[in-house]
């Protein structure tokens, strides 16, 4: 028996072909991408509408690249901060002054400490070495220079001049200008420092590292010629002692 005609299934529309909606195809991309279009009347209207998005929005990244504020860029890079050249140290033009430490509390930091002193070392030039670790003062001192509360490690001055930290050390040796800037600087002394063995620190001779002298009449006082960890700086290889 045939089944009644009022039982029959509406059949489901699976496209809408009354839909405003359509998409350019592959061959309109050439026009989009390509600099020089023939002509504007050749593409297809969807073509015509998305060239015109297209080129809205190339002229507004453009304008977002023209109105931002230019970052700053050393040896064709760009860096977060690059660093203030008009930074010097007194009495430093012949050599280099390098701020570092030697403690391996942060891995990352000893590294870039010990990859500068190694790079500065290979120039063969007289340079001050000041290891926080070893004196909080260098700490201070190297504040009041920068004039900043929060410093990462190492910092660097040559003849003088400030030339910043340990990426600005590592551009500056591949570029080949660190060389430049290394020459007329005093050569540095043969050897290791028979007194200090390089450390550029020794002893306190007043209280033997102890930090505290003993007087009878007025017992035991704070020795006033030593850091917080009984050391001095070296007459015979140290710059500038405190």
């Amino acid at each position: 028996m045939w089944r009644p005609w009022g039982n029959k299934k509406t059949p489901v529309r699976i496209h809408n072909t009354s839909s405003p909606f359509s998409c350019s195809s592959f061959k309109d991309i050439q026009h989009l991408c390509a600099e020089d279009s023939s002509s504007p009347s050749s593409l297809s209207p969807a073509a015509k509408r998305a060239a015109n998005v297209f080129h809205r929005v190339r002229i507004a990244n453009s304008l977002l690249r023209s109105w931002a504020p230019a970052r700053p860029e050393l040896n064709g890079k760009f860096l977060d901060s690059v660093p203030d050249r008009s930074v010097l140290i007194p009495d430093s033009d012949k050599r280099v002054v390098v701020y570092f430490t030697s403690l391996r509390v942060v891995r990352s930091t000893f590294e870039d400490c010990k990859t500068v002193r190694s790079i500065l070392r290979g120039f063969r030039v007289s340079i001050d070495e000041r290891d926080l670790s070893m004196d909080s003062r260098f700490l201070n001192e190297l504040k009041g220079i920068l004039g900043k509360s929060k410093l990462t490690l190492p910092r660097v001055f040559i003849g003088g001049r400030y030339l910043g930290g340990a990426e600005e050390i590592r551009q500056l040796h591949e570029t080949g200008e660190l060389k430049k800037l290394m020459e007329g600087l005093s050569a540095a002394e043969p050897g290791t420092c028979a007194d200090c063995g390089g450390y550029r620190f020794v002893l306190c001779e007043e209280c033997n590292g102890s930090r505290k002298l003993y007087t009878e009449k007025s017992g035991f006082k704070a020795c006033t010629d030593c850091n917080e960890n009984g050391l001095i700086r070296c007459l015979s290889c140290s710059y500038a002692p405190f």
